[in-house]
């Protein structure tokens, strides 16, 4: 399928062809037959794509602290590979889309297969969507109107804030298709619309639908107008939806309501505010977030658990259903807001129709079919059934690498976030690994690193992949609450495993591993390896050859400045099942590979507090190794970014060595060494895929005996569990 895309680094868009996407539990998949582009929103991102550096980062200046505090850390060269990897990642554009659902994933019995949809899919064939958001569409409502839903509950959801009554006066600033659709709202609401706007076009819309107006472009007096439009008492409240950096469509809309009113804000503005205009008055001002309650929650939109409906009204799918009501009634008409259309295929036309200022265009709707598809998808609405088109999940890329291809195991990788994009396909393209395919579930990055890094095929189907038989070596990369299924299914298919950190999340799922791998047909066959590289970078090796001549016990000391999360974020959420599993458990490892012993005994503790609520909570963590050996691990989320990330200091003998960063190692009292210093950061990535390929080739043992990976493991799910109690 084809999907349209933007990357950041330059603003240029494309159609991707893709694997089409399999819909996850709770989730439709949708074959679109038409899509709106967002002139607002759509255009901003347009923008900022085709901006150079300089004004990307005066438009977000926060990160640029961010790339200079990472620099003093990790250095310039892995900061430049980290930032070209972000503004290369392509953005999926478009967030209103028609179509018929063609799979219902479990989980989402009030939809079947033929039911015509809206939903907040991309300008893509074929779309995934969680079930929150779709919305049944009315026989009596066309797909060209449907299409508007989700930017009219915009609309609404600034409406609802709002709170207007009959007879109230209300001001909508900016005549995009949001504002335009809100003055019609509004007077569905019985209120009367003063609409302001620079452009005759637009206004003269609003007027149709029955606002009266203030053209800018005349130069009307918008505060002397509003003034005589409310008799003289002020208007009861405004909404702005326009886009725009200056302040003033705030300051006017302060200065024009009357005491105690309402402003909500539902486009993008300056806020650079008077306090005396909101002061006097006791003006409420308030920011609407999209469609309404629900948006940008995971367990609403992701699982698709709805909000109880006697609690919450209105979420963002019911605000879908009812502008959908309010078009079957006809007192929302959205068809005069259609100013161009265009065919999918020719959509670069109508991205560069939108970045022509000079040029007028309103609702831009995107079509994707042609006469046929018209004619089939007509017979199937009067037959009750679904399109049936073919669903190619997996696309091939290249023929197959020709020569002997025995000697190299062959690779496939499940899961392909930015860490396995940036650092971990690389890795295993170096160790000189064939690449068969790349597999995720909505296929965008599956398709991106594939043929960035020229594997054979991408895909959205991990069965398919895992059942080939070309494939030796699965690399998972996914989130890490699926890490130990995919693991239990990879080894099931007879394949060798290579599990990015956590191997699982619970005591059950390591035992269920251990069980599979401890076969004794497979045993001897197959070989897991977790991504614990930082025992394979060049300083850990230095370090651990050094330690290797003192035979009394070691203490170590480990500082972790990993500063905090956004909350929600799914690292410290079930998906991630916390930063002591996901990332703590590398210097865990770490330590275990240092002290070169078994963990005998372990103690962790939050630093915030027994009774603490925090999700994301400093964590101190001591080990006692068989050797005498401790090692004491603060994992702390309250430092700040631009202070080291890691440091590791090893005392004994009357000796000190001290790791900082995986840049530089120092020694004090060891003769004939001092310090090594590299040109990069190695956190041993590279070194670590190399070594797993060579055991795989060579039919030996996992680099990291499976003792030490279990050991490990469920050493860091006892720590885990005991920081949480």
């Amino acid at each position: 399928m084809q999907q349209l895309l933007q990357s950041l680094a330059d603003g240029r868009i494309v159609l991707e062809e893709i694997p089409v996407p399999s819909p996850a539990p709770g989730a439709l998949l949708i074959r679109t037959s038409r899509s709106l582009i967002s002139s607002g929103t759509e255009r901003m991102l347009l923008e900022f794509g085709r901006a150079g550096w300089l004004e990307k980062i005066r438009q977000q200046p926060e990160r640029a602290h961010q790339v200079l505090d990472k620099m003093r850390t990790d250095g310039m060269l892995a900061t430049l590979a980290a930032v070209r990897s972000k503004l290369d990642q392509p953005i999926p554009l478009g967030y209103c889309n028609v179509g018929r659902v063609v799979e219902a994933g479990a989980g989402a019995p009030d939809f079947g297969a033929g039911d015509r949809v809206v939903s907040n899919g991309s300008h893509a064939q074929f779309v995934a969507v969680g079930r929150n958001l779709c919305a049944r569409i009315p026989r009596s409502v066309s797909d060209d109107e449907a299409v508007f839903a989700p930017l009219a509950a915009i609309a609404l959801q600034g409406l609802r804030l709002a709170n207007p009554a009959i007879g109230e006066r209300f001001c909508v600033i900016g005549l995009g298709l949001i504002g335009l659709i809100a003055v019609q709202l509004l007077r569905a609401n019985g209120c009367k619309v003063l609409a302001v706007d620079p452009d005759p076009a637009k206004c003269g819309l609003a007027r149709r639908f029955g606002a009266d107006v203030v053209d800018l472009r005349t130069g009307e007096e918008v505060l002397k107008i509003a003034q005589h439009f409310s008799s003289g008492q002020g208007i009861d409240a405004v909404l702005i939806t326009a886009a725009t950096d200056s302040n003033e469509p705030v300051a006017q809309a302060a200065r024009m309501c009357r005491q105690r009113g309402r402003i909500v804000l539902i486009g993008v503005t300056g806020l650079q505010l008077d306090r005396a205009d909101f002061y006097k008055k006791e003006i409420s001002f308030q920011v609407s977030c999209s469609y309404g309650p629900g948006r940008y929650d995971e367990v609403y939109e992701s699982r698709g658990i709805d909000y109880p409906f006697g609690l919450v009204r209105w979420t963002e799918q019911r605000n879908f259903e009812a502008v959908l009501q309010l078009m079957e009634s006809a007192q929302l008409d959205v068809r005069p807001l259609i100013s161009h259309r265009f065919a999918f295929g020719a959509a670069a036309a109508a991205y560069d129709l939108l970045a022509d200022r000079a040029q007028a265009s309103l609702g831009i709707v995107l079509d994707y079919q042609d006469a046929a598809d018209a004619r089939a998808d007509a017979a199937d609405a009067r037959a009750g059934a679904a399109d049936a088109p073919a669903i190619v999940r997996t696309i091939s890329l290249r023929a197959a690498a020709l020569g002997p291809t025995s000697a190299r195991p062959t690779v496939a990788f499940i899961g392909a976030g930015n860490y396995a994009g940036r650092v971990l396909i690389p890795a295993f393209r170096a160790s000189g690994a064939r690449l068969f395919a790349v597999a995720t579930a909505s296929g965008i990055s599956a398709a991106r690193y594939a043929r960035q890094y020229d594997f054979e095929a991408a895909s959205t189907d991990a069965d398919a992949v895992l059942a080939a038989p070309e494939v030796d070596l699965v690399v998972i990369a996914t989130r890490h609450d699926s890490h130990a299924q995919f693991v239990l299914r990879a080894l099931a298919a007879g394949k060798h495993v290579f599990v990015e950190k956590p191997l699982a999340l619970t005591g059950s799922e390591v035992d269920a591993i251990e069980t599979a791998l401890r076969d004794p047909v497979r045993r001897r066959t197959q070989t897991l390896m977790v991504g614990f590289n930082r025992r394979f970078a060049p300083l850990a090796l230095r370090m651990k050859a050094l330690l290797g001549a003192l035979r009394e016990p070691k203490s170590f000391m480990v500082t972790v400045n990993a500063g905090a999360v956004p909350a929600g974020h799914w690292t410290v959420e079930s998906a991630g099942g916390g930063r002591i599993l996901g990332e703590a458990c590398h210097f865990i490892d770490f330590l275990r590979f240092l002290a070169g012993h078994p963990i005998t005994g372990s103690v962790a503790r939050r630093t915030d507090g027994e009774n603490a609520r925090s999700a994301d909570p400093s964590v101190c963590i001591t080990l006692n190794f068989a050797d005498g050996s401790l090692g004491t691990i603060h994992y702390l989320t309250s430092g700040h970014a631009s202070f080291p990330k890691e440091r590791v200091e090893a005392f004994a003998g009357g000796r000190v060595l001290q790791l900082d960063n995986f840049r530089r190692l120092r020694a004090y009292g060891w003769p004939g060494f001092k310090s090594q210093r590299l040109w990069r950061q190695d956190k041993g990535q590279n070194a670590c895929a190399a070594a797993a390929v060579r055991a795989i080739a060579a039919g030996d043992a996992s680099p990291i005996a499976l003792e030490e990976i279990l050991e490990v493991s469920r050493a860091t799910i006892a720590m885990s569990e005991a920081a949480r109690h």
